[in-house]
């Protein structure tokens, strides 16, 4: 669908959905970051928006020669992989519930991590660089060295997932969706807290919104701690894919894998558009420029898509980064029931107990609805549905 265009305070909003369909807390938040001063061109809304900590999910900012790390969010880097294996639907058990205890045993989930790093040689030559990295970040999070080097390769909780998908095919894939994990959460935490003490934000209509300049050393410091834990976000969903697949090795020993595909969809990246050099808050949304492949999922009962980019200047090329929520976890919690969970993830091999109850199908928007409405942003590679959903 077009966007739709909202006067907004410095720039302008374009939504990629109708406007009355946005609550009107995220409204608010959009206003917001459309009145910054450092705002670029438009605030761009994707189609599963919804009001976010910090900034409304589903939003792309791009700010001149600033950054606003709240935006961003706390779990830096987190984002989808994904890769099509050579396996089909008849390949796979009728009874997917070793495949899934299997996968939970490999994988901690939740608060666990590995009793030693799962990080071996084979999954980067540069590791010893990249956690060389660490010692150059903020001093506050020396203590969690331990912590971050043995959570690589975890899941996590909240709406995190692994899944294993068919296609309309009945080809099998594994998808995955983590971000930087502890390490990531108390880098944000630390520049979020600096940002807002800083003079030239006390006058700003959210305090979530507080930036760093460039030229700064505030703005050096985090965008230095931000990239480290972009690629360690990456290398997590890599090691965990990694997990995933020598899983499936085991029970299926011929099997093969494609060319994985990932994508952060809470980041920030140094572009270009409109001729200005720029940079882009991606809260809740991927990079779909021409030819970009990206994951969009739904929920841990509905399908998810594979899409490819159609490099829309006007979303400064990106998509959605998923259904998006239409409830909060607290009213998903007292609206839905053990026993709705159930009705709702029939056919698929998962948790179904009071703990995931918040991430129910019925607690996020329909994702064939969003994915209609960005039909000039990206376009429909292959359309997967989940018969394993691992949860932490």
């Amino acid at each position: 669908m077009p966007s739709t265009t909202v006067t907004g305070q410095n720039v302008d909003i374009r939504l990629w959905t109708r406007p009355e369909s946005v609550e009107p807390e995220a409204m608010r938040q959009l206003h917001n970051i459309s009145a910054l001063p450092w705002a670029f061109k438009h605030v761009a809304v994707m189609p599963d928006v919804h009001y976010g900590k910090g900034a409304t999910v589903g939003s792309v900012i791009a700010m001149r020669d600033a950054v606003s790390p709240a935006a961003v969010g706390v779990d830096i880097g987190c984002g989808m992989t994904a890769v099509r294996t050579s396996l089909r639907a008849e390949d796979l058990p009728a009874d997917l519930s070793r495949l899934r205890s299997t996968v939970e045993r490999d994988v901690p989930v939740g608060r666990g991590q590995h009793k030693a790093t799962a990080f071996t040689d084979r999954d980067a030559v540069d590791w010893d660089a990249f956690w060389r990295r660490f010692e150059g970040l903020t001093p506050t999070v020396r203590a969690d060295a331990g912590r971050a080097l043995h959570q690589m390769g975890t899941l996590g909780g909240g709406n995190h997932f692994i899944e294993i998908c068919l296609d309309t095919q009945g080809q099998v894939w594994v998808m995955l969706h983590s971000g930087s994990r502890g390490i990531g959460n108390v880098l944000a935490q630390h520049h979020i807290e600096v940002a807002r003490g800083l003079a030239h934000n006390q006058s700003l209509p959210d305090p979530d919104l507080a930036v760093f300049l460039a030229g700064t050393p505030q703005m050096a410091a985090y965008r230095h701690d931000l990239y480290w834990a972009q690629d360690y976000a990456r290398r997590n969903r890599a090691v965990m894919l990694r997990l995933v697949c020598d899983v499936l090795r085991r029970q299926f020993h011929k099997v093969v894998f494609d060319e994985p595909i990932s994508a952060h969809h809470n980041y920030v990246a140094e572009e270009t558009h409109f001729g200005e050099e720029v940079l882009v808050t991606r809260k809740g949304a991927i990079r779909a420029g021409l030819g970009d492949l990206g994951i969009i999922p739904g929920s841990m009962g509905t399908g998810s898509y594979i899409v490819r980019g159609l490099g829309n200047p006007d979303s400064f090329e990106s998509a959605s980064h998923g259904a998006g929520r239409r409830m909060s976890r607290t009213k998903a919690r007292k609206q839905f029931t053990e026993a709705d969970l159930a009705e709702q993830t029939a056919g698929v091999e998962c948790r179904k107990d009071a703990g995931v109850v918040d991430e129910i199908p019925g607690a996020y928007k329909d994702i064939d609805e969003v994915i209609g409405n960005q039909t000039d942003l990206v376009e429909i590679v292959a359309k997967l549905k989940q018969v394993v959903c691992v949860k932490g």
